[in-house]
């Protein structure tokens, strides 16, 4: 189950009794002197979430709502996911306080002020992106909001204040600027090919990725000839009018500025929309479901362009061509300098994973539960090129108890196999540097 699962099952769930209970624990007393790891120009503090067990005193493996760890000195930070709360803020911050939840983020911001509490210490894994090896090498973000509801609950300060965070965080930690490592929950892989359907798609569409990526001091800009195979989208937030549905409660969105652009199958608007192979597997047509990720490709977002039609231009997307509509003297996508991941001559298909965990036998032998990778539905084919190409960290972090009471308990082990990151579709995934060459394009 992921954060956001486990938030609206404690909405439905939990009791005033059993929030009450949360909230004069230890945890969610707010004793804990901590200063939040924040810029001092942000208005920041410090609540922390529940670090408790839920069962019997002798089982150490039912806790929440995070794991303690020594990041970056045992595992790198390496990615930012940006998320939103589907609840106001301070029924957020008290749904991280009920360790029964299990979920939590190191930071939630509110809508009104853009006001930032830190729930969780950087060194630490919070229990916010439905990813495992993503969790152990991210810092993830709450802002208030619901992401069907349109950009209302996206403010300006919010904007500000997030960005702000942002900047210091990837600064402190050496992460890149660009979106292959800062992600919305929507860019987030899953572990595996069964789990693709179960992922979240916040903030959503009506999230301002060109706003937010030029307040980081990374506005997309045309910085490649108008031929290049690389490309950034970047539909004007504003202009770019679009009709949505929330498939969840049956009801369509009104028409309204979205990073959000639809894929098709051809180059006409009459034809399909692309169809998420994961999110799709009996091969249906994609939908304009705000929850369809498949479908869209948001601003800021880079694809390697496939073919061009009159008015569209086509990218590879999950292994295959998706169009867009790109109309002669607008600007929806613009040229780009950068690196393109290909598969190495010889090879037909890559294995695209969502995690880069140790092969088998790089764990020690004497370790009951070593994981290991398995390939996502996704392939890069002959011919095919994506962009990416940025190494990610190589481990997997055990940590099943609170207090470290098992045989390699809260420990990283590191592997020696090299995966870089891919732009495969609407989210990223890994691939292992030894299948795939890593190129410049644009240039």
């Amino acid at each position: 189950m992921t954060s956001k699962q486990r938030i609206r099952l404690a909405l439905a769930l939990t009791t005033a009794g059993a929030l009450s209970a949360a909230l004069l624990s230890p945890a969610a007393a707010g004793a804990d002197p901590v200063r939040p790891e924040c810029p001092r120009t942000l208005d920041c503090d410090w609540v922390p979430a529940a670090y408790q067990q839920t069962g019997a005193p002798e089982d150490k493996e039912s806790y929440g709502n995070y794991d303690t760890a020594d990041r970056p000195g045992s595992n790198a930070v390496k990615f930012i996911v940006l998320h939103d709360t589907e609840v106001d803020y301070d029924t957020t911050l008290k749904i991280f306080q009920n360790p029964a939840n299990q979920a939590s983020a190191h930071y939630v911001v509110r809508s009104s002020d853009g006001h930032v509490t830190q729930m969780v210490k950087n060194k630490d894994v919070a229990w916010q992106a439905g990813n495992w090896y993503l969790n152990t090498h991210s810092i993830g973000i709450e802002q208030e909001g619901v992401a069907a509801e349109g950009a209302t609950w996206y403010t300006p300060e919010m904007y500000r204040s997030t960005a702000r965070l942002v900047r210091h965080l990837a600064a402190k930690y050496g992460i890149p600027l660009d979106r292959q490592h800062i992600l919305g929950h929507d860019g987030v892989p899953p572990t595996s090919a069964a789990g693709t359907r179960n992922m979240h798609w916040d903030p959503g569409p009506y999230w301002d990725w060109n706003r937010f990526m030029a307040l980081l001091g990374r506005p997309t800009v045309p910085s490649a000839p108008k031929n290049s195979e690389l490309v950034t989208v970047s539909a004007d937030f504003t202009r770019n009018q679009q009709e949505f549905r929330d498939c969840e409660k049956s009801i369509d969105l009104p028409r309204q500025g979205s990073s959000a652009v639809p894929l098709h199958t051809g180059p006409s608007e009459d034809s399909p929309l692309f169809s998420d192979p994961g999110l799709h597997p009996d091969g249906s047509p994609g939908t304009n479901c705000a929850a369809d990720w498949g479908s869209k490709i948001n601003a800021t977002q880079q694809a390697v362009v496939a073919d061009r039609a009159p008015g569209w231009t086509a990218i590879w997307w999950y292994g295959e061509k998706a169009w867009l509509r790109t109309p002669a003297g607008t600007r929806v996508v613009s040229p780009t300098a950068g690196r393109v991941v290909r598969p190495k001559a010889g090879k037909a298909d890559v294995p695209v994973y969502g995690v880069a965990y140790p092969e088998k036998g790089e764990y020690p032998t004497d370790f009951v539960k070593p994981t290991v990778g398995t390939p996502l539905v996704y392939t890069i084919k002959a011919g095919q090129a994506f962009p990416g190409g940025g190494e990610a960290p190589t481990g997997y972090f055990y940590a099943p108890t609170i207090d470290a009471s098992k045989p390699y308990d809260h420990t990283y082990f590191r592997g020696t196999q090299t995966y870089v990151t891919v732009q495969i579709g609407h989210r990223i995934g890994f691939v292992k540097a030894s299948d795939v060459d890593v190129v410049r394009a644009g240039s």
